[in-house]
């Protein structure tokens, strides 16, 4: 089979269309719908009765391909196949040559914890999304990596009971990108890394928050986010009283809402929150809101919950609800933050720039407007969006003349992931503040939050909140910093690929 109709490779292909060209005049285009289009062309025409009969097999084909279902592997065969890997590779015959690293110097991709001393903010820990754990006494100048021997190394957050010096890891990255691997559950290290023991919650895959009760050790709340490509019931809180022995799931929403986030309150570790988020992640598709999205609050340890952006509230409420970030303010916990990325769309109140074509102003389009494009937009618009070459203006118009094309096709092929992260007029993100414990919220901001989130909203979504300064706030992607309780933010460096918890001094 040749490739000569409408290439696309833009990476994530099962987010666009697949297109094959069959030699007996037929093309055809899969949306990510199972829509099928069957074009035909001139080259070698074939008549009109093997067209139809190939038309219905082709549909029933992928009918029969479009209604199978692959389960998702479960914890029990994963870590059974570790078991067997770890096996082989201790008859393996290259057990004892040693590799010298000779590059990269930058690795482990995105950082997405750090835990300090209290005592001596020398040692610290640094956790990554794909690069393991590493652990430094000499303020960074040099790192050991602790967890390279475990059987994942995919991390969401950790925490460490600087006391007894037992460290919590919870694997699996929580940020729900394509390349956001799953973990394995929770480990404990109580000898500072040199051995672990998982603890459980395996099917969790992605966790997002561990916190630690700061008296009583060996008691901990853990927010899992679930499945990132099927739904599964092991989302939501987790609380743990005897190390991680054994666990209570103590709040639960739904096969495909989880908990993304969780903190508490310091000086009553008996109040705890939780930010609830509805995600759906598919090959094809990502679902990144909707209305089981919200903040929970606990009032007695995480035994009953109550969720607080409720309608009227203060806070967005309904299917535009994404990720949600949350942070207390120590000194006065009646303070809270909440950093949201808003699926809602937003109205668009800028001056629309005529020079160019948008796709916006395909949506909907009849035959007639299309025709009545100008031929130079249309030009350059195929070109920047990566249409093959042979796909002019001219050809194109020629096809939805000819009614081989319908308009809607152009937008269908457009309509992956990639695209709508800067096509999609949404909110974006967004900063609230609570000062009665999360009763009430207010937006912090009047403006808009252009070119923080994007619409990786779903990638990054952490706030940190200094413990000397209610005013003084920190958002992720990139380090902005805002000193005036979220009213205005300025950017302190570049944008880096991080979404770590902020040390404030």
């Amino acid at each position: 089979m040749s490739g000569n109709s409408f290439q696309y490779n833009r990476g994530n292909c099962l987010n666009n269309f697949i297109e094959q060209s069959f030699p007996f005049g037929l093309e055809f285009f899969l949306s990510k719908k199972n829509h099928i289009f069957i074009l035909s062309t001139t080259r070698n025409p074939i008549g009109m009765k093997h067209y139809t009969l190939f038309s219905i097999a082709l549909l029933f084909a992928f009918q029969i391909f479009a209604q199978q279902t692959i389960n998702p592997t479960p914890a029990k065969d994963r870590l059974d196949g570790i078991a067997r890997r770890n096996k082989l590779q201790e008859k393996s015959y290259f057990n004892n040559l040693n590799f010298r690293n000779v590059g990269p110097t930058i690795m482990s991709g995105r950082a997405v914890d750090v835990d300090v001393n209290p005592d001596d903010p020398t040692e610290f820990y640094v956790a990554y999304a794909s690069g393991g754990l590493w652990h430094t006494v000499n303020n960074g100048q040099s790192f050991d990596p602790i967890f390279d021997k475990e059987d994942v190394i995919t991390i969401g957050d950790i925490a460490v009971d600087w006391k007894s010096r037992m460290i919590w890891v919870g694997t699996g990255e929580v940020n729900s990108s394509r390349s956001s691997y799953s973990g394995t559950g929770i480990y404990t290290s109580s000898d500072s890394g040199k051995s672990w023991i998982n603890k459980g919650l395996q099917e969790t895959h992605h966790i997002g928050r561990i916190c630690l009760h700061p008296t009583k050790a060996g008691t901990a709340w853990v927010a899992a986010l679930g499945h990132l490509y099927s739904p599964n019931k092991e989302r939501g809180v987790f609380k743990t009283t005897d190390a991680g022995n054994t666990w209570k799931q103590v709040l639960a929403i739904d096969e495909n809402t989880g908990a993304v986030d969780l903190c508490i309150d310091p000086s009553n570790p008996d109040i705890v929150y939780a930010a609830m988020w509805h995600r759906e992640r598919r090959a094809w598709n990502l679902v990144e809101s909707g209305s089981t999205s919200g903040i929970y609050k606990s009032m007695d340890a995480g035994e009953n919950w109550n969720l607080m952006t409720k309608e009227g509230s203060g806070f967005p409420v309904g299917e535009g609800v994404g990720r949600i970030g949350l942070a207390v303010y120590p000194k006065n916990p009646q303070i809270v933050y909440a950093v949201l990325d808003n699926q809602a769309k937003r109205i668009e109140d800028e001056k629309v720039d005529t020079s160019v074509l948008v796709v916006k102003q395909l949506k909907d389009i009849s035959k007639e407007n299309f025709m009545s494009l100008n031929d130079s937009k249309l030009e350059k618009f195929l070109r920047h969006n990566g249409f093959p070459e042979k796909y002019t203006a001219e050809i194109v118009k020629d096809l939805i003349r000819k009614d081989s094309v319908k308009p809607a096709s152009v937008l269908d092929y457009l309509n992956d992931a990639n695209n709508s992260l800067f096509d999609t007029p949404i909110i974006g993100s967004e900063i609230y503040r609570s000062e009665d414990g999360g009763k009430s919220w207010k937006k912090t901001h009047d403006s808009i939050l252009k070119n923080l989130f994007y619409t990786y909203g779903y990638y990054f979504g952490r706030i940190s909140v200094s413990p000397f300064d209610d005013k003084k706030s920190c958002l992720w992607p990139s380090l902005i910093m805002s000193t005036d309780g979220g009213k205005t933010l300025n950017p302190l460096m570049a944008t880096i690929h991080m979404a770590i918890t902020m040390q404030f001094g």
